[in-house]
Parts: C-alpha cells; structure tokens; sequence
C-alpha cells in the first residue's frame, strides 16, 4: 500500500485536531518557509515532518515511502539547481518540498474525507450569492485532494513494474503507464460519482 493516500484509522493527537486547523497551519508553514526559508530553516521542517509522523501514531514508513514517490522529481530539482544556481538552493528547494509534501501527507493520512469535504462545503457556502453551488465546488475540492495520492499512486506501481522488468537507464518509459493509471483511476472515480447520482443531479 503507497503511504500517500486517504484517512488511516488512528489515535495519535493530530486525529483529534479539526480539519480546518490541520489546512491553516499547512498553508501557514508553505508561506513560512517560502518568505523565511533559508537551507538551514527548510532542513529544519523536513526534520520536523519526520519528527510528527511516530507523534501522530504513524509509521515512518509512511513518511520515507512518501519521499520515495517524489525522489524523482527532487532529484531532477536539485540536479537542475546545482547546474544553473549553487548546492544551497538546490538543498533549500528540495528540502521545502519534501516538507510540504509530508506535511500535507499527514493531513490526509489524518483527515477523514466526510470531515474535508464538510470543510470545503462550509468554505464555499457564501458562493451561493453568486450563484454557485457550495456542495459541487466542495466535491471538486475533495477531487483535487483527493488526486494527489492517486497521481503519487500511478507513478509508484508504474515504477515497481518498471523496475520488475529489469528496465533501467529509460525512464521515459514511465510516462504511458503512469497516464494510463490515472485514466483508469479517473473512470473509476466517475463511475462511482454516476453510481451516486452526482452526474444526474449536476444536470438538473
């Protein structure tokens, strides 16, 4: 099972923490360490991310597969930033990303889905003044939210099968499997959507 992914039951003290607050202080530490974020304050929230998931009840497990998911893409960012910049701004980039990536990782792992999307349902309701309908921006939120695990899912299988196949040295290779996951994974989620009803009643 991928450690990014939706709610996992548990009892650690971030469980117990509203939704709302979990999504203010996320977006409180991204604009912190995007404003004050300097190498040795972005290595100090990845340490930090670590640090709270055993404190939430998680396994680290979780936390390290997570990363693992998203070395590529730190790996081409900091090759990137080493080349054209210095190792200082390749360590900071990285190390910011990797901590917003695990912090917003434990806000799913700790966030039951009914509770995110009565957040967002409550977020949207003054759009009813302009006509729009709170409980489908909510859905569309939750979606969102919702496909970031799913993409970190897709890339994931899609790299055990790669290297199950002795491939290595193409990792082009990567990119038709990993869009034909997320387009089942899309059909499967639109005809979960049809099964409820959603469709029929966007249409009323």
């Amino acid at each position: 099972m991928s450690a990014v992914g939706l709610y996992v039951p548990g009892a650690g003290f971030l469980y117990r923490v509203p939704a709302g607050a979990k999504l203010l202080a996320l977006l409180l530490v991204g604009v912190g360490l995007v404003v004050w974020g300097g190498p040795r304050v972005a290595v100090g929230a990845l340490a930090a991310a670590l640090a709270v998931y055993p404190l939430a009840g998680l396994p680290l497990g979780r936390a390290w597969s997570a990363l693992r998911a998203l070395s590529p893409f730190l790996l081409a960012i900091g090759l990137f930033q080493v080349l054209f910049a210095d190792w200082q701004t390749a360590l900071r980039l990285c190390a910011q990303l990797a901590a917003l990536v695990l912090f917003a990782n434990l806000v799913t792992l700790t966030t039951r889905v009914r509770a995110m999307l009565d957040l967002f349902e409550r977020m949207a309701r003054p759009l009813r003044h302009v006509g729009a309908n709170p409980d489908r921006v909510a859905l569309v939120l939750a979606l969102t939210v919702r496909s970031i695990p799913m993409a970190a899912s897709a890339w994931q299988a899609a790299r055990e099968a790669y290297r199950a196949r002795g491939l290595s040295g193409r990792p082009h290779l990567l990119v038709v499997p990993v869009i034909v996951q997320l387009l089942r994974m899309a059909d499967a989620t639109g005809e979960a959507l049809v099964a409820r009803g959603i469709d029929e009643d966007t249409h009323r």
